[in-house]
């Protein structure tokens, strides 16, 4: 099952990519072919592109890298129709092959450095960028947009609302994608990139509909207008990112305490946040619910700190009850006074809790560390484990978390943290 799971992830990584690839050859091809409509125009919307590639911050692993200016800047030339009163020529291959050029422009300095774009996110762009331009410039260069629609207010309501189709479009294929890699379940990674939506992306539609209209009246000089505030955008993501960066490091330092202190095993709390997370997206959790999940995997372990007798080998999972408790409160105690969410302490709190009153996060990370636990005493190993918490679903871990923490396993989990 999931080799045919996998084999069906590539399929569709492929059939993407494929398609975003044939769609930008054909648009170097056929531009290379007819010659350069407005060179002038290419030019600019292609700088503003090649600009926002290079401004564009770095994401940590397996997330997407906004480069906001870039996708405004390559949607307002898709839905570009006139340019200080007067009509534009160029068409669908112009528009792809110029954002293709310009982002792999702007993307030399990054891939010098290794940390080229993803293939997804330029599967991505060409897909959307070439969807928006396929829906625009052939009714706009036909004459049979302004024949219906007009020039009026009613036409850039027309642009946003292709603008939203477009973005959704673009969501319903990255979350494909995302499935594709992850193999987790469509509906919560779709929630995420609608979220994400409401965001960055609502800012990039509006902005590529708004730089479309400012030139149709003003001209190229319209670009550096709104190309400022999207720079500053870009300023403030990466700013956000090292304050994400920070937190997560914090966060990680204070886990291997107990490490360092001998109160857990080399690797514990990073293998917990690990499958934690990944039995999170099973079950449908994301956002950052599934943040605090991992934050809270992560400090689970830290009321061992306060003990006067650490618990031999740190396992915890053998414990009584009583003294599950009351680490799970001294850890929380712990964790609010680091400054984190105070649903990760709620979580770290409530783990010792009998299943069927914890919430689904406190469910998820008590279900990994008991199987984490056990998975390490030797006995039986892995499927030891796993059988051992199948028995104790009638009362300490929810069937539900126990078997999707079963299917993630069968998959092949989840990289394992190096010890130490």
């Amino acid at each position: 099952m999931s080799g045919g799971r996998l084999n069906g992830g590539r399929v569709t990584i492929g059939l993407v990519h494929g398609a975003a690839l044939l769609l930008a050859l054909g648009g170097l091809a056929g531009t290379l072919w007819q010659g350069l409509d407005e060179p002038g125009h290419a030019l600019a919307f292609g700088v503003l592109v090649a600009l926002g590639e290079l401004t564009r911050r770095g994401a940590q692993r397996g997330e997407r890298e906004p480069a906001p200016l870039a996708a405004a800047g390559a949607l307002a030339y898709a839905l570009l129709g006139e340019s200080a009163g007067r009509p534009t020529t160029h068409g669908v291959l112009q528009t792809v092959a110029v954002v293709v050029a310009a982002g792999l422009v702007g993307s030399v300095p990054h891939i010098a450095r290794g940390h080229g774009p993803d293939r997804d996110q330029l599967a991505l762009r060409v897909l959307t960028v070439g969807f928006a331009a396929l829906c625009f410039q052939p009714l706009y260069n036909a004459g049979t947009l302004t024949a219906r629609i007009g020039e009026g207010p009613q036409y850039a309501l027309f642009l946003l609302l292709l603008l939203l189709l477009t973005a959704l479009c673009g969501a319903v294929v990255a979350a494909l994608l995302r499935r594709a890699r992850q193999h987790h379940p469509y509906g919560p990674l779709l929630r995420d990139e609608l979220r994400a939506l409401l965001g960055i992306g609502s800012a990039v539609c509006a902005t590529g509909a708004v730089m479309a209209l400012g030139v149709a009246v003003a001209g190229l000089w319209a670009l550096p207008v709104f190309a400022v505030p999207l720079l500053l955008t870009q300023v403030s993501l990466r700013r956000w990112a090292a304050v994400r960066t920070t937190n997560r490091q914090t966060i990680a330092s204070l886990a291997r305490a107990t490490e360092i202190a001998g109160c857990t095993p080399p690797g514990h709390a990073r293998r917990v946040a690990a499958l934690s997370r990944a039995v999170g997206r099973e079950l449908g959790l994301s956002g950052p619910a599934l943040t605090d999940l991992e934050y809270a995997a992560l400090m689970h372990d830290i009321g061992q700190l306060s003990l006067v007798d650490p618990v031999d080998g740190g396992a915890t999972a053998p414990l009584p009850a009583a003294e599950q408790r009351r680490i799970a409160l001294l850890g929380a105690a712990v964790v609010r006074r680091t400054g984190v969410h105070e649903a990760v302490a709620r979580i770290v709190e409530q783990q010792a809790d009998p299943y069927r009153e914890q919430p689904l996060p406190a469910r998820i990370v008590r279900t990994v560390n008991a199987y984490d636990d056990l998975a390490g005493d030797r006995a039986g190993g892995a499927l030891g484990a796993l059988e051992r918490l199948r028995l104790g679903t009638a009362r300490d871990y929810h069937p539900d978390v126990v078997e999707s923490l079963a299917r993630v396993l069968a998959r092949g989990g989840v990289t394992p943290a190096p010890p130490g």
